[in-house]
């Protein structure tokens, strides 16, 4: 299954750097968190308006193989209250992201 994860592309770029992604949400850390916060894609858009209301034009979305993860021996969960989202419990390792797409806001569209 795919599930994806929206972010800075810098933010992205300092992760394959370092070999590994750890921001789990804006401006927040893996450490900070404990899990690298996703969404499915009927969840994106929400998502990115929610977290990202600024709109800045630097998002890309990290598309993410849900099974690959778990084959490493990651655990992803389903974690919500009124609506259920994945959560890596782990740091995103670059070979999980099958493909990296940029993001934009077409008015009060996201897009990715």
């Amino acid at each position: 299954m795919t599930i994806l994860h929206v972010t800075r592309a810098s933010d992205w770029e300092a992760g394959l750097a370092a070999g590994t992604y750890e921001i789990s949400g804006r401006d927040l850390s893996l450490a900070d968190e404990g899990f690298v916060h996703c969404s499915y894609p009927h969840q994106c858009a929400a998502t990115a308006a929610r977290i990202w209301p600024d709109r800045p034009d630097d998002l890309v979305v990290l598309v993410i193989d849900e099974d690959q993860v778990r084959a490493d021996g990651v655990e992803v969960l389903d974690e919500g209250t009124s609506e259920l989202f994945p959560h890596i419990y782990g740091a995103v390792r670059p070979a999980w992201v099958s493909e990296v797409r940029p993001a934009r806001w077409e008015g009060d569209t996201f897009l990715w």
